[in-house]
């Protein structure tokens, strides 16, 4: 099969859409967040697509294969039993390479658009990418559709817009004539070529592979350059779902498949490490632990390196108009996917005098033991407990729950809920823990991240220790979010204040619909770059920029 110039050029109206979008900041998405938007034989096909990959090879053809791995279980229990190719680095890196000439020479707009019809194949098979998520990430079915499909579908769309903006900047050509007075003037024509820096490296993480390995795997792809897929052992499908994908646009559009490529590793082969300091690597995305992704910015020094890494996301509970909304707002935010995100809250910080609200002054105590209730009714349900909260994504995350009650003062405890549809799958609620700022430990506890489903309300001598504390929080342990809720002026430029110099992206008084743990592709930054949270933010020119240079050829007019 042959992709048509039509077939590709029609995407040009979405990239023209996208373009306004990053432009404006406006809510818009071709990627709907519905599964019956789908069409009513879809939800049956992708699961049976799903299915049919149990228990199989996952042969991608690609060069360099020299032998078979993966042993992916779900959360949810079932162990998937699918193999995946393992690569021989020596001869995978350089076939990689051959491809880059001709994808070079396509320019920005066409490798823009073959992009765009690999986000197109991946989208018409949201739900067996739903599925793939679910089972890898451990979460619950919708939200694995909709965070692991459309909204990934969009931050890879995203980054590949800022891919063509930045690399359009600069024109292909250009006609140069200096004055020179009496004589002649020097007259030069003058070529532009933006060429990528060389074979990228993705290291996917487990409990997000698509959300967050779409906008490293597609800023690179657009900008010039091949792209290596290393998932994390435990999240093999998603990606490599994507690469094939990826890969038969690749044949379909004339160019050579092996630009993308699937490096899947044996249990404790630890490959990454391996790949990372190749000189063939000259970008690498990571998201996960922060020990690794200093290692990476330390060793990995011939390539261009932005990671995602450990943050403590920090609420300033300071006063509010709507009491009720707060409580339920914050509940939603701790209780979804079992607190698994790198966006959820994890310190609040609430004054030991307490609070004004609507519903008149309330202490610290009543504060939490109101946050409790609220997490308690809002999981009270079985049935919507877990759709909301998924599966524990593996045991690190259980231990740090189970271990939760030695940190402090449990004000909720921790409940088991069953899963009649996965019996062997593990879901817990969320745990809060009281603890006081001003307690004996030199380095307290809240201030080290507790990924997963364990949040600390901390007691603070005032709003104005609050907003220290949070200052030092983002400058020595970084943050993905902070909130904040406040009816008073003052404290809000003092919040805003710190988020601004110490580069935290900040939402204020949400109590609807809208969570400090959940961004919008195409309006919101997912990070800033600018905290030890992370290195960089999603999406933004900078993400994009540093994948490729500009060559530029002089010649005598």
């Amino acid at each position: 099969m042959t992709l048509t110039d039509t077939r590709l050029t029609g995407h040009r109206a979405t990239l023209d859409q996208a373009l306004e979008a990053i432009r404006t900041r406006a809510y818009w998405s071709p990627h709907p967040e519905h599964p019956k938007a789908y069409g009513e034989s879809a939800p049956a096909e992708g699961l049976a697509a799903f299915e049919a990959l149990k228990g199989t090879r996952f042969d991608l053809d690609q060069p360099g294969t020299d032998g078979w791995a993966g042993a992916e279980i779900s959360p949810y229990g079932p162990a998937l039993g699918i193999e995946y190719p393992h690569a021989d680095p020596d001869v995978l890196l350089p076939a990689m390479r051959e491809g880059m000439p001709a994808w070079r020479e396509a320019g920005p707009e066409r490798r823009a658009l073959v992009c765009l019809e690999i986000l197109a194949r991946i989208s018409a098979r949201t739900h067996e990418f739903a599925h793939a998520v679910m089972h890898t990430s451990g979460q619950a079915f919708m939200m694995a559709f909709q965070a692991g499909g459309p909204h990934a579908q969009d931050r890879g769309l995203e980054a590949v817009t800022y891919a063509y903006l930045e690399q359009t900047r600069t024109p292909e050509t250009a006609d140069w004539s200096k004055p020179q007075g009496k004589r002649d003037p020097l007259k030069l024509h003058k070529s532009f070529t933006t060429a990528g820096r060389g074979i990228a490296l993705l290291i996917g993480c487990n409990t997000f592979p698509t959300w967050n390995g779409y906008p490293g795997l597609f800023a690179s792809l657009a900008t010039g350059n091949p792209v290596l897929v290393k998932p994390h052992p435990r999240a093999i499908l998603p990606l490599a779902l994507t690469v094939r994908a990826a890969r038969e646009v690749l044949a379909e559009s004339g160019f050579d498949p092996n630009l993308i490529a699937l490096a899947a590793e044996h249990p404790g082969e630890g490959i990454a490490k391996t790949l990372a300091l190749r000189p063939e690597i000259k970008i690498i995305d990571y998201t996960g632990s922060s020990s690794f992704g200093d290692w990476l910015e330390t060793h990995a020094r011939q390539a261009q390196v932005y990671t995602e890494k450990a943050g403590v996301n920090t609420v300033v509970i300071d006063s509010t108009d709507d009491y009720r909304g707060m409580l339920s707002n914050l509940a939603f935010s701790l209780s979804l996917y079992s607190g698994q995100m790198c966006t959820t809250p994890q310190n609040l910080l609430i004054p030991r005098a307490g609070i004004p609200t609507d519903a008149g002054h309330k202490s610290y105590d009543e504060v939490v033991n109101d946050l409790a209730a609220s997490v308690g009714g809002l999981l009270g349900d079985d049935a919507r407990a877990n759709a909301l909260l998924g599966a524990l994504v593996n045991p690190d995350v259980k231990a740090r729950l189970e271990g939760a009650a030695e940190l402090g003062e449990v004000a909720l405890p921790s409940r088991r809920i069953s899963n009649p549809d996965f019996p062997d799958a593990v879901v817990r609620t969320p745990v809060i823990v009281k603890v006081d700022a001003a307690g004996p430990e030199a380095e307290p506890v809240f201030l080290t991240e507790c990924f997963g489903p364990v949040s600390f309300a901390v007691a603070v001598d005032s709003t104005d220790a609050a907003v220290e504390l949070l200052r030092r929080t983002i400058r020595d342990r970084g943050a993905m979010t902070v909130g904040a809720y406040t009816t008073s002026e003052k404290t809000e430029r003092a919040v805003e204040e710190v988020c601004v110099e110490e580069s935290a992206q900040l939402s204020l008084n949400l109590t609807g619909g809208v969570y400090v743990n959940q961004t919008a592709a195409f309006s919101d930054f997912h990070g800033s770059g600018g905290n030890p949270a992370a290195n960089a933010a999603l999406c933004d020119g900078a993400f994009v920029a540093n994948r490729f240079r500009v060559v530029e050829v002089r010649r005598q007019a």
